[in-house]
């Protein structure tokens, strides 16, 4: 299964963010989106997610245009895990993560034994499952980032898109974001991420798209598309690239 963007036009009613852009992720790889603030990687995100109406193009999903289909099937096929989440009631844990199985049930329907099976065990997949009782209220931000990303896995999606998926987390539990990305990538899941660090996009992507001012500058293959020269053209400031054994690494200039 293919989530593609053609020549979309992206934005909000008052105003044009991009445009110009295709946009293609195959099942089994994982898409890095990297860019400044204000490049449009957020609302590019929402559009491919049917959140935000394309203002030309289509996105297409499978074959068929994404707005033929149901905001159930599309739950079923694609999920979201935002850069932030507000937490406003204090639901356990265990409960957020079950909200991911309404896709394959009902907003009202009482969550069956499968449905917590599915849950705990994503879960035990991020090593949280100790959080389960405790109200989402009362953790902390880096948890509730993998709580939201367990809630995601949940749903059993085609796709799973991330918005700044490391940005609240600690060294420890970034890794375990990018590994588990790639863990993703390996069962057949497409994985697409937005994220400002290039070292991020080395470890855990087979592609990356370079999106400034709203226009996608490069797209390829991350080892060829990362570079010093493009970085620092991508972010307008020095880059410094550093080579060792275990491979290459960028750091502000």
């Amino acid at each position: 299964m293919i989530l593609e963007g053609q020549k979309l036009t992206i934005g909000y009613p008052d105003r044009v963010v991009g445009s110009g852009l295709d946009v293609r992720l195959e099942n089994g790889e994982v898409l890095a989106l990297l860019g400044p603030n204000g490049g449009g990687k957020t609302t590019l995100l929402k559009t491919l997610l049917g959140l935000l109406r394309p203002k030309a193009g289509e996105v297409r999903l499978g074959g068929a245009a994404l707005s033929l289909r149901g905001i159930r099937q599309r739950a079923q096929l694609i999920a979201y895990v935002p850069q932030t989440h507000i937490a406003t009631f204090a639901f356990p844990v265990e409960t957020v993560v079950l909200m991911g199985r309404t896709a394959h049930g009902g907003l009202f329907a009482r969550p069956t034994a499968k449905d917590r099976m599915v849950a705990m065990s994503a879960l035990e997949r991020l090593g949280i499952a100790q959080l389960a009782p405790r109200p989402y209220t009362m953790i902390s931000g880096g948890e509730r980032q993998l709580v939201l990303l367990a809630r995601a896995l949940a749903q059993e999606p085609q796709f799973i898109v991330l918005d700044e998926p490391t940005a609240n987390l600690d060294f420890g539990n970034q890794g375990k974001v990018m590994r588990e990305i790639r863990a993703l990538a390996a069962s057949g899941l497409g994985v697409l991420f937005t994220t400002h660090d290039p070292n991020h996009a080395l470890r855990a992507a087979d592609r990356a798209c370079l999106l400034r001012g709203g226009e996608i500058v490069a797209e390829g293959r991350v080892r060829d598309i990362l570079t010093q020269a493009q970085l620092e053209a991508l972010y307008d400031a020095p880059v410094q690239m550093i080579s060792g054994a275990d491979g290459t690494a960028f750091v502000p200039g």
